[in-house]
């Protein structure tokens, strides 16, 4: 009783059957060259379908009970390690892989943000997680700081939807598949990372009615008036309704206006953010 309501308290919703587990590993691309990662297998069912399709299995399963009955149950499958640890604090080994995971949904922002920004960062990641924190991941169906941020180097995508009875206990909130796939060339170069970082937060987190008046110390009124014809969005537009390419487009222009210099630079950063 005492593990149940422990599971509970973690938001752990684990799936009922293989059914379900095979028809996401399909809309996913591990396979046999894999090295897939899993976070928190619970019971082992999804553990064992990535067992037939990957060619090696690491499940990290922080509750040691859960963990030990892992160890029993794959014990004579030669690809599955079991790791007794937890995945927010577990170092991965600098290599080539994949994750593959239902994750607790309490830990679903800091699982994601281990997997985006603590290298090494997997080629691609699809987690199970609650429909509404994929959106904001993804920026669906509007773009949303975290997704502007994250996405110059990642694509992020919903690819599949859940039903709530796929799951036990059965959650009071829809659930999606989310892939994270690594772009193979950034669309940021590395020396222009912090500026854009700072420039999208200063984008979505100064309180004004629109971003013309956001960003009024940055562009002149002919400037914005010429980037929202060419970058096609309204002159009133708010930050979450401008497309990630729309963000780019600005960005860029703003970009343009640093100087290279590296003092003016910083002080440019720091008059504008």
């Amino acid at each position: 009783m005492a593990k149940t309501k422990d599971r509970r308290a973690l938001a752990q919703n684990f799936l009922r059957s293989s059914g379900p587990v095979r028809s996401l590993l399909e809309a996913s691309s591990i396979g046999p060259r894999d090295i897939a990662y899993e976070i928190g297998p619970g019971r082992g069912i999804i553990t064992a379908e990535l067992a037939r399709v990957a060619r090696w299995v690491i499940a990290i399963e922080k509750d040691p009970d859960l963990a030990r009955g892992l160890c029993v149950k794959f014990q004579n499958v030669h690809n599955v390690q079991i790791i007794t640890n937890d995945f927010l604090r577990y170092q991965v080994p600098d290599r080539k892989y994949k994750i593959f995971a239902n994750i607790p949904y309490n830990l679903t922002a800091e699982i994601v943000r281990k997997i985006l920004y603590i290298p090494p960062v997997p080629v691609e990641a699809y987690l199970v997680m609650q429909k509404e924190a994929a959106e904001k991941f993804s920026g669906s169906p509007g773009e949303t700081q975290f997704s502007v941020l994250a996405k110059p180097w990642f694509e992020i995508r919903i690819v599949q939807t859940l039903r709530r009875t796929d799951f036990e206990p059965m959650p009071s909130v829809d659930s999606v598949l989310l892939q994270i796939k690594k772009r193979p060339c950034a669309l940021i170069r590395q020396e222009d990372a912090f500026l854009y970082r700072r420039f999208v937060h200063y984008g979505f987190c100064t309180w004004k009615n629109s971003l013309k008046l956001t960003f009024k110390p940055v562009f002149t009124y002919p400037q914005w008036k010429h980037l929202s014809r060419d970058l096609h969005f309204p002159l009133d537009v708010i930050p979450s309704k401008l497309t990630f390419e729309q963000w780019l487009g600005l960005f860029e222009c703003f970009k343009q206006r640093v100087p290279r210099n590296k003092q003016l630079y910083v002080k440019q950063v720091a008059s504008v953010t």
